[in-house]
């Protein structure tokens, strides 16, 4: 019985030298549409669809291959007397190979401004139908999706290994690929639709690197991508210098990332470590933005991530290069700069165009035990219509920046989290703490002589006064928090026994 292959390709990278190879082993090749064009127009004899089904192809190539002449070829098991008796009754030869890929449904729904006609136009049917039925039948047949697996099938059929392991990997391989693309298709009407939470979900990634390890050395990790591409986030960067990052480079610069994302105006530098800022400073220019960032906590900085909005320049990176930094994450690196920074062989360069934002709606999710937490992302501050002046002290207007300065801040540390700040630099931070005193008194502690004067702000609520009274003795002038504690008064009355402004924001902050 003559060995038969059906090829029919969106993407058309090496397909002409896997058919001809095909042919070479003695395979008859089918084909549809543009793929039997450019098999033919390349010398590679194909026989047309509508040869083989006595159909004509119909409905703008909507209807090729459905068909009982594809199908049942596709799906007859060989070591089934029946199955093979009625196939040769109804006509109809075994098909051995099958190589097909999809319509890009990716590719169109990524072009900016797509129609709803081009997107529902670029869903695939008789494609996903026939890998999906080659993979049914694997240990009869051949399914090939990915481009990069031809030389190895080709290889395989030549000297008699295409054994039935390889063809359940192959088929493996189809049902991720028809996952990834039923995925792709059902987020993208969930979007169109508004539906933010359906009652199955399913997310589509792709593998962008094998990590050494995760969290820990005895773990194994890897990094996924969105499909989609998600400008401005790290999937995104560029890679200049440096070994490949680690699980924990990403967790962390992606941590850094967000809290930069905060500051669009002036020069903005964010020290992080342990996903927890340890340094975040705006300035007229980045070399200053980033000296006050690092006098935050010239020591945890070290070994840390550092993340600026503008391009890093010779002067600043004479300073990063004094210490160990893990990651500098910057928009460009000017040519001396990256002299400087190049001569550090552990020192990770990313360029990155931190300003960007993903055009696809982002969610926040957390995977536990059994199950998945999924939630919006936490991309509000605070509604200035929300703002309350609850102390008899009003707060200037310099006060009022360096607050909302600090509430940015405070957002992106890890709850229990108290920032104290001045001259629109953090200058304490107390992260992660089990209870809030506690991280008051470590912010305040790290802020050291400068905290007379400075502004304090908490991601949430103070449940006791206890954190306005360790602020009022440290000489901090003003508290920004969300209200909304049954005891709000007590912190009220501390303030203004002791000359404090303090505003309520109503949007709280937890981070965990």
């Amino acid at each position: 019985m003559k060995k038969r292959a059906l090829i029919s390709v969106s993407d058309k990278t090496g397909i002409v030298e896997f058919a001809r190879k095909l042919t070479e082993l003695g395979y008859e090749i089918i084909s549809t549409g543009g793929t039997a064009k450019t098999l033919a127009a390349a010398g590679v004899k194909n026989v047309g669809i509508s040869d083989i089904t006595g159909f004509p192809e119909c409905l703008d190539g909507r209807v090729k291959t459905l068909h009982p002449a594809v199908h049942a070829g596709l799906l007859a098991r060989r070591d089934d007397p029946e199955h093979m008796k009625q196939i040769e009754k109804l006509g109809i030869s075994p098909i051995d190979v099958v190589c097909v890929n999809l319509y890009p449904f990716k590719a169109t729904v990524m072009k900016e401004g797509v129609t709803l006609e081009d997107a529902v136009e670029n869903i695939d049917i008789g494609g996903p139908t026939m890998i999906r039925a080659a993979a049914k039948n694997y240990g009869d047949v051949a399914v090939v999706v990915d481009p990069r697996d031809y030389d190895e099938v080709i290889e395989r059929l030549k000297n008699g290994t295409m054994d039935k392991t390889y063809r359940m990997t192959l088929m493996y391989k189809v049902f991720r690929h028809t996952a990834e693309y039923d995925s792709l298709i059902s987020e993208h009407f969930a979007e169109r639709l508004g539906i933010e939470f359906p009652d199955h979900v399913t997310f589509a990634y792709e593998k962008a690197q094998e990590l050494r390890y995760g969290e820990n050395p005895h773990q194994k990790a890897a990094f996924y991508r969105e499909p989609l591409p998600a400008a401005g986030t790290l999937s995104e960067a560029k890679q200049l210098h440096g070994k490949e990052l680690s699980f924990n480079n990403i967790n962390d610069a992606a941590g850094a990332l967000e809290l930069l994302k905060e500051f669009e105006g002036s020069p903005c530098v964010v020290a992080s470590k342990h996903t927890n800022p340890c340094g975040v400073a705006v300035a007229d220019d980045l070399y200053t933005a980033y000296m006050k960032a690092y006098e935050c906590d010239p020591v945890s900085i070290f070994g840390g991530i550092v993340a600026c909005n503008r391009e890093v320049d010779e002067k600043t990176a004479e300073e990063m290069s004094k210490i160990f930094l893990e990651i500098v994450i910057a928009p460009s690196f000017s040519k001396k700069a990256l002299e400087i920074l190049t001569q550090k062989k552990n020192i990770r360069l990313l360029e990155l165009d931190v300003a960007a934002r993903p055009k696809t709606k982002q969610y926040d999710m957390k995977k536990v035990a059994g199950g998945l937490l999924v939630q919006e992302r936490d991309a509000t501050l605070y509604d200035e219509g929300d703002v309350k002046v609850v102390t008899k002290k009003q707060p200037t207007k310099d006060e009022l920046e360096q607050m909302k300065f600090a509430y940015k801040v405070v957002k992106h540390t890890k709850s229990n989290a108290i920032v104290v700040a001045r001259d629109f630099a953090a200058i304490g931070v107390g992260p992660g703490q089990t209870n809030r005193i506690w991280a008051a008194s470590q912010a305040i502690e790290r802020a050291g002589d400068k905290v007379k004067g400075a502004v304090l702000a908490s991601d949430a609520f103070f449940p006791f006064g206890d954190c306005a009274e360790v602020a009022a003795k440290a000489g901090i002038t003003a508290i920004i928090q969300p209200g909304g504690s049954i005891r709000d008064e007590e912190s009220i009355k501390v303030c203004d026994e002791n000359g404090l402004s303090m505003i309520f924001v109503g949007s709280r902050h937890f981070k965990h």
